[in-house]
């Protein structure tokens, strides 16, 4: 146990607001999984798709909520190890957590456990959106605990356990630590590379190009965005660590460049594609959300209307991006996360009120930033390549063509979420 862990955990006084505060953002950001995600996911795919779409969102939250427990905690916030990876014993099970007590001012250690948990659950989660309607549960449910230890943990305590892009920058000081306050690194870049490379691993659906597939519920699309951005309060305020004046900023800059990003978006379909559509301004949303995400605390508000409204423009000219490349990313995770994530956290060295290029500090955070941004990128590439197929080749990610064709629904779940009618199509549409 590093030093100023013995510390925290000698001084600690329990403070009860603080403690409240986090213990309510833990429990939003735990929504933005299950129902939030698991809602705008499923209604995105089709009606034969829409419980396995919502599964993978549940199996996550199992898995990574185990694997936390016992051995990701340590390895993301243990006591460092050469920069690189926590202690991956040191907290086994949970043991001997009161040594984190006060690592967040006047929080308990298990209070901080179950705030970090979440953000690992959803970060996971965000990947099952490019592998909709041909991705097995039991082989995803592997791939999911493999990831989590191999790729999440470590991305995670390299920014915010203590690991060589959080604290003292790694070239020697010349450039100023980056920027990241609620993961746009950790999570969206993190999980949005995960996704595009997972999609082209695991092979398009079949019909890809050719036929439509359609949202089959556009109003759980728009439930699940709402809900989304009311979880993001706890994850962009809650990650201030206190109910503080920096909170406050984090939650006015996370409402106003959502705003902005739901503009661009459906100001940009608008000039595409004639209309804007409802499953564009949840989408904005989304992107907002994301783009906001590393530059809550470091933006002004006009700063955050500026960032949204960019990223909301970037990431709705992105989605199509993979009928022009040629992946099925289903759900648009590259065009959302991927992009979003790459926005935001490249626009905080533009942006930032205290080292941004537009506010007379040059461009030194630009540079960090961009150069965190392709760490992410080429870490999580890397090593997600490697497990996809490792899955491929061992276990198999796929369903047949003949289960893809019936429903996946049917064929890894063994029941549907509609009705049928005597010709066997469901009554809300396949």
């Amino acid at each position: 146990m590093n030093n100023a862990v013995v510390l925290a955990a000698e001084e600690f006084v329990l403070d009860t607001g603080n403690t409240a505060w986090i213990l309510t953002s833990a429990t939003l950001v735990l929504m933005m999984t299950v129902p939030a995600l698991a809602f705008f996911y499923g209604g995105l795919v089709r009606a034969k798709s829409v419980l396995n779409m919502m599964m993978l969102s549940f199996g996550v939250a199992a898995v990574v909520g185990i694997v936390w427990v016992l051995w990701g905690f340590s390895m993301a916030f243990g006591s460092d190890v050469g920069g690189i990876i926590g202690k991956p014993g040191e907290y086994f099970a949970l043991h001997n957590i009161e040594g984190m007590d006060g690592f967040l001012g006047g929080v308990p250690g298990y209070v901080f456990v179950g705030f970090q948990a979440t953000f690992a659950i959803i970060t996971v989660a965000l990947i099952s959106g490019s592998l909709a309607d041909r991705v097995r549960f039991g082989p995803w449910l592997a791939f999911v605990a493999l990831w989590a230890t191999l790729v999440y943990f470590p991305l995670c305590h390299w920014v915010w356990g203590g690991g060589f892009l959080g604290g003292a920058w790694f070239l020697e000081d010349s450039l100023p630590a980056p920027i990241d306050f609620a993961g746009g690194t950790v999570v969206h870049i993190n999980a949005g590379m995960a996704g595009l490379v997972l999609a082209i691993i695991i092979g398009k659906r079949k019909g890809f190009g050719k036929e439509p597939m359609r949202p089959h519920n556009v109003p759980f699309v728009m439930l699940g965005a709402a809900l989304l951005w009311i979880g993001w309060f706890g994850f962009n305020a809650g990650s201030a660590g206190a109910a503080d004046a920096v909170a406050g900023l984090a939650w006015v800059n996370t409402t106003v460049a959502t705003c902005g990003a739901m503009l661009g978006w459906v100001l940009t379909e608008r000039i595409k594609d004639g209309k804007p559509t409802s499953v564009g301004a949840a989408s904005g949303v989304v992107g907002g959300l994301v783009a906001i995400t590393p530059a809550a605390a470091t933006v002004s508000p006009l700063g955050a209307i500026i960032l949204g409204f960019i990223a909301g423009i970037l990431c709705a000219l992105a989605v199509s991006l993979k009928y022009k490349l040629g992946y099925d990313d289903s759900l648009d995770v590259v065009g959302v996360h991927l992009v979003g994530g790459l926005t935001g956290t490249v626009l905080i060295g533009f942006l930032s009120v205290d080292s941004g290029l537009l506010y007379g500090h040059g461009g030194k955070q630009l540079v960090t930033q961009i150069i965190a941004a392709l760490i992410a990128v080429a870490y999580s590439g890397v090593v997600t390549a490697i497990l996809g197929l490792l899955v491929k080749v061992t276990i198999g990610w796929r369903v047949t063509e003949a289960q893809e064709v019936a429903g996946i629904d049917l064929a890894e779940h063994g029941e549907t979420a509609y009705e049928t009618t005597g010709s066997g199509r469901s009554v809300a549409g396949i």
